[in-house]
């Protein structure tokens, strides 16, 4: 049996590849004015505009509290703008602006851009059987996570997309 090297096990691969991916998209983002979960925001809001805090921190899965500062920011830099529900005003709404919905062509070519810079030399094979064995492991780590956290949820994986944008990576 083959020892690896410390920086080679799993856990070291799987710790280094999240931490430089963050890292980057961080940077990335940053150029169109987007922190780290915005665009995920963004994305909810291209699929179904007007969305509450409520169906936003579900779709998410992320406390209510974490949803409004995000919104807050993105209000403050002309990304969103909330308004209140005509039919309960109890209720706020989340829609994008003109601003939201222009960079979304931008947004999308970056983070399909960035997938294609590291997964340069792999074909369709190599990225479904990536994708599969990256799929089992979250589904492990979820399970894992579940007891753990006593009720809280995990972040949620995002549904597969039949668009040419492999929106997974909107999540960062």
């Amino acid at each position: 049996m083959r020892r690896w090297a410390d920086d080679e096990t799993i856990d070291m691969l799987l710790a280094q590849v999240g931490h430089l991916q963050h890292a980057l998209v961080h940077r990335g983002i940053e150029s169109f004015g987007l922190y780290r979960g915005q665009p995920r925001v963004l994305r909810l809001l291209w699929e179904e505009d007007g969305l509450t805090h409520s169906d936003l921190a579900s779709r998410m899965r992320v406390q209510p509290a974490t949803v409004s500062k995000m919104v807050q920011r993105m209000e403050r830099s002309g990304f969103v703008e909330r308004r209140r529900d005509p039919s309960d005003e109890r209720v706020s709404r989340v829609y994008l602006t003109g601003r939201g919905r222009a960079v979304q062509g931008q947004v999308e070519d970056w983070f399909r851009d960035f997938q294609a810079s590291y997964t340069t030399g792999l074909d369709e094979h190599d990225l479904a059987a990536l994708r599969r064995l990256l799929m089992h492991i979250r589904d492990r780590l979820v399970e894992s996570y579940m007891p753990a956290a006593q009720g809280s949820e995990p972040p949620v994986p995002l549904a597969p997309t039949t668009d040419s944008v492999d929106r997974s990576s909107l999540n960062a």
